[in-house]
Order: C-alpha cells, then sequence, then structure tokens
C-alpha cells in the first residue's frame, strides 16, 4: 500500500526517485475504494488448474478482487468439460463492452505452431486490442507473452534447440521497478517451453524495458508502456508438481526428456525443491498494487485515468 506524506517533505522526491510508492496527502484524502476487476484469459487446456494457480496468487492482497474467467469462442476444449466452461466462464461478445482493472493472458501448448496457424489466433487479436481500449494493466505469460509481443511489437518466437525446462535463477536489470519489489537479488522462476524471443530483438525495440534476466532463459519480465503491458517469458504461477506432472506426461508419450532442471530435491525425483513461491505472490500482489489498483479511475466505465496529486 501506498506512504501518505506531505509533497514537500525531503523523503517524498526521494522515494520517488526510488519507484516507492508515495502518495500526497491530497490525493490519499480523495481516494475512494471499491473491488478491482480482472480478467482471465485462460488459454490452457488444464483450465481448472491454471485458473486456481492464478486465482490462488491474486488473492493474496488485502484489496478485493473479482475474478471474470474468459476462454475463446473458436477453439474446443477438450480437456474440460463445456459445462465448466458454461458455469464459470464468459465468452468475449459477453465482455467486450465492459472495462476492466487488469487482464491476465495465460499460456498455451502451441508455441511450436506459426501464430497465424492458431485456430483462435484471430480471435485472440481483437482480444488483445481490446484490452489496450478497456483495461488498465495487462499481464502476459509464456506463450502468451509471446503472442502479445508478436501482435504489439511484430516479434517473432524462435524454435529452441531441446525444451527448457527447469527453475532457473534470475536477477534484476532494473533496481527499483515496484514489480519485483521485495524480491531477492538471485530469485527463481520455472520454464517449460520449446521457443523463445530473442534477448536482441527485444532490446532493438525502444518501447520495452528488461526487468528482470535470466543467463539460462534470457529476457524474463518485460515491461512496456509504462506498466500498461507486462510480458513473463516463464510460469512464476505454476504449483510445485506441475514441472513434475509435465515430466512424467511426456515421458509416457514416449518423448526423450531429461529431468527439470534445478527442480527436484534428490536423485528419487520424488520430492520437490519449490523456490519460487514467494518470487511469484510478489510479482502478482505487486502488479495489483502498484499497477492496477494504484492507477487505475475510481469509477471504472468512464476509462479516466487516476486523479491527480
Amino acid at each position: 500500500m501506498p506512504i501518505i506524506i506531505p509533497r514537500d517533505i525531503p523523503a517524498f522526491g526521494i522515494l520517488q526517485r526510488e519507484n516507492i510508492f508515495v502518495m500526497a496527502q491530497k490525493r490519499a484524502v480523495t481516494q475512494d475504494i471499491r473491488p478491482i476487476e480482472i480478467c482471465i484469459l485462460n488459454l490452457m487446456p488444464t483450465k481448472i488448474e491454471t485458473e486456481t494457480q492464478l486465482i490462488r496468487l491474486l488473492s493474496n492482497s488485502p484489496l478485493q478482487v473479482n475474478i471474470t474467467l474468459l476462454y475463446t469462442q473458436t477453439h474446443q476444449s477438450k480437456n474440460v468439460a463445456q459445462s465448466h466452461l458454461d458455469r464459470f466462464y464468459k465468452r468475449f461478445d459477453e465482455i467486450k463492452d465492459r472495462r476492466f482493472d487488469g487482464m491476465i493472458v495465460t499460456g498455451a501448448p502451441v508455441e511450436t505452431l506459426p501464430f497465424e496457424e492458431v485456430n483462435y489466433f484471430d480471435e485472440l487479436r481483437e482480444i488483445l486490442a481490446y484490452a489496450d481500449a478497456h483495461v488498465t494493466s495487462t499481464l502476459y505469460i509464456c506463450w502468451g507473452a509471446q503472442a502479445g509481443l508478436y501482435c504489439h511489437y511484430g516479434i517473432q518466437k524462435r524454435p529452441l534447440p531441446q525444451k527448457l525446462f527447469g527453475v532457473f535463477p534470475h536477477t534484476r536489470r532494473v533496481p527499483f521497478d515496484p514489480l519485483l519489489k521485495g524480491v531477492d537479488d538471485v530469485f527463481y522462476i520455472p520454464h517449460s517451453r520449446h521457443t523463445y524471443v530473442a534477448d536482441e530483438d527485444i532490446y532493438a525495440c525502444e518501447a520495452l524495458e528488461v526487468l528482470a534476466y535470466s543467463e539460462q532463459a534470457g529476457c524474463a519480465v518485460i515491461k512496456a508502456e509504462n506498466g500498461k503491458r507486462f510480458f513473463l517469458t516463464g510460469h512464476s504461477e505454476y504449483d510445485r508438481d506441475t514441472l513434475k506432472n509435465e515430466y512424467i506426461r511426456d515421458l509416457s508419450k514416449g518423448m526423450k526428456m531429461d529431468p527439470p532442471v534445478n527442480y527436484f530435491a534428490d536423485d528419487s525425483m520424488e520430492k520437490v525443491d519449490m523456490k519460487w513461491t514467494s518470487t511469484a505472490n510478489l510479482i502478482f500482489s505487486n502488479w495489483l498494487n502498484y499497477y492496477v489498483y494504484q492507477v487505475t479511475p475510481y469509477e471504472i466505465d468512464r476509462g479516466e485515468g487516476p486523479k491527480g496529486d
């Protein structure tokens, strides 16, 4: 939550330069509070698992958060009952006239396909264009991040020689960005993907700022448009056993797979060394606080910016 101090105290300017959220008293007394509206576009086949992971992280906040789950109409899900979608999800045509404070676009197991060959890609483009006009900040995850970088900036994904699979160390590239407030100097995020976005393509785009980097996984946390868009190339939302289940699944299909890197606690591959939970909670709670709650308009349907100081 913000620190409320007089604008003319020296600490105000110092903390602002460090991207610590400080609020002048004049603005504080005019603030109202309402529930934050978050839309989750769930592109994963394991919809129940993914929605649970994300809602768990979004709940780690003192804010009231209303969740709207969204699915694509142009793709028939084979891994979840239609009754679940009918009961808990919305179609795009049902929400396209609403505004949201935040949106999350999940990954999807289609990364080896060219974007235009994904059967719901035209609908996804429409939703991303909608988000630019109707959402305060959007968080893109894994393939969702690759698709967002492609749609917004024309950056193409590339194939990896082998699957990037494991839990990798990351370091901050920007000292005081609020999204990574509280994370350690070295922090861990799971990755599970066959494609990547080249570092040089990211750095060549002036609209993008790399907040966190991994020697193994590359640019991992990317910020754009002053926080209107974030691109997370990994899966900090993953549960303890998600990579283990993926590993067992791929082995059962006859795929040649190495165990996920930095993941199992011992050679038995039974116990998982889970070292990314605190990072995940911080990233999502920081996003909700600093890039959604603190900047979204109180009268959400008017689509105005935050009250001035």
